[in-house]
């Protein structure tokens, strides 16, 4: 089979050279002229490990083309819809870009005999794919779904930083089939794609496929928060550590240890947008969903914890000046979307802080986001140079090789909040210290002095 990918964003992107790469001929259809033009050329225009070394591949053997003319996806069996569903300012998802999609999808089969099977990748509210796609796709190709036109809903379990390793290992697939023979002919894909290697696959309707990519990021979101108010209440108790609390908890199989790293909160382009989503698609139909309300509320608030961190150790902020290191949501991507970074940068700016920041892929992405009210350094090291206070915010490999003695020697005083607890309690030797989730002793000082060791 041949297929086709509407929306060359983080998942269309990656999930097209994925398929190229395992011998497929692929299109990619874009509608960002930019976009397109590095892609043509095998430049990935998102950094995701492994990415832009497959699509070099993909373009140089000619399997993957890309096209600005969504009408080309008519000379493909099957058309995967990978466009976005941003939030609205209620927290509702915006499904114009799959409506209007789906209008050009259909009327591009119009005139084709053979049968063409079309698959929401997107991420949707449950119903969507049965009252919003199938009937613009019937209208505008005449055809009808289940008898002329294939129709499914696949939802992506995608993780930025190891999208193309979850491409190729997948621990599940999930297919919404409207009928029978559209999920045969998924299921005939994926099996060329995967071999016998193809993971366990869950046929159900489209609305319960929907529903389970939104309960999956609802969960995670949720474990996040917990853990960080766990951490919270941590910081209150001498001597209690909640990544001992944390690893111990992990080790019950009804918990697991994955999404119990207490920090700064989520962020990225999935949880936030989709936790909102749910709570807004439930309370549309009446029902009040007071527990993920409360777990984007703890999200929200605990940027704010990671500032109150950096107050204890220098007191007031106002016109100090602080270095954060890392603004990407997570290592190993360029995305700074909902990024708790911003958060916390936007509340230390707002107690009056100076702010220097440096990421080794986000910088570009995160200056769209705050122009010139950050000052961007080119090196951890110059980040930290006089500053009153370091913060780290992303679990960077890079900034682990920093040692106490280049906080020690650099920095005006020597104060760092380790919000992603990325360096052990022994490892920062004449720093004064605070870390997520990591109760204080009682004889500490609010205040230490510059000379001082804190390591709680």
């Amino acid at each position: 089979m041949t297929v086709s990918f509407v929306g060359l964003g983080y998942v269309g992107l990656c999930t097209a050279v994925a398929f190229a790469d395992r011998g497929f001929d692929t299109l990619g259809v874009d509608v960002d002229p930019e976009r397109l033009a590095l892609v043509e050329v095998g430049r990935a225009p998102i950094h995701e490990p492994g990415l832009e070394r497959l699509l070099k591949k993909a373009v140089l053997s000619g399997r993957l083309h890309v096209s600005d003319d969504l009408a080309d996806v008519a000379q493909t069996d099957v058309i995967f819809l990978t466009v976005g569903t941003p939030s609205r300012f209620d927290g509702s998802i915006d499904t114009s870009h799959v409506e209007r999609a789906s209008r050009e999808v259909g009327a591009a089969l119009r005139s084709e005999r053979d049968m063409r099977l079309v698959v929401v990748k997107s991420t949707v509210v449950p119903g969507t794919t049965r009252s919003v796609v199938k009937p613009l796709l019937e209208e505008s190709s005449g055809k009808h779904v289940g008898v002329e036109l294939g129709l499914c809903t696949n939802p992506e379990f995608l993780k930025e930083g190891s999208a193309i390793e979850d491409t190729f290992h997948p621990d599940k697939l999930v297919i919404g089939g409207i009928d029978g023979g559209s999920v045969d002919r998924l299921k005939r894909l994926y099996r060329a794609f995967y071999g016998e290697e193809i993971p366990p696959t869950i046929e159900t309707t489209p609305e319960t496929a929907e529903m389970i990519k939104y309960a999956s990021n609802a969960f995670l979101a949720t474990k996040v928060s917990y853990i960080n108010t766990i951490a919270n209440i941590a910081q209150l108790v001498p001597g209690l550590d909640v990544e001992q609390v944390a690893s111990a908890i992990g080790l019950d199989p009804r918990i697991g240890p994955l999404f119990l790293r207490a920090g700064p909160g989520y962020g990225g382009s999935c949880f936030p947008k989709d936790v909102r989503a749910l709570i807004a698609f439930s309370r549309e139909r009446g029902y009040d969903p007071g527990l993920l309300a409360a777990v984007e509320k703890a999200n929200e608030r605990q940027a704010s914890k990671v500032v109150e961190l950096s107050e204890k150790l220098v007191g007031s902020l106002e016109d100090k000046r602080v270095a954060v290191l890392g603004l990407a949501f997570k290592k190993d991507t360029d995305d700074v979307r909902e990024a708790a970074s911003i958060r916390v940068i936007h509340r230390l700016q707002d107690k009056g802080a100076r702010v220097t920041a440096y990421d080794p892929m986000a910088i570009p992405s995160a200056r769209r986001l705050l122009g010139t009210t950050v000052e961007f350094a080119a090196d951890p090291k110059s980040a930290i140079d006089k500053a009153d206070c370091c913060i780290i915010m992303t679990e960077w490999d890079e900034f682990r090789c920093l040692k106490g003695k280049d906080f020690a020697e650099r920095m005006r005083k020597p104060n760092v909040v380790d919000a992603r607890r990325l360096y052990q309690r022994d490892e920062l030797e004449g720093v004064n210290v605070l870390a997520i989730g990591m109760g204080r002793s009682s004889s500490v000082q609010e205040h230490p002095a510059p000379d001082a060791k804190v390591l709680a």
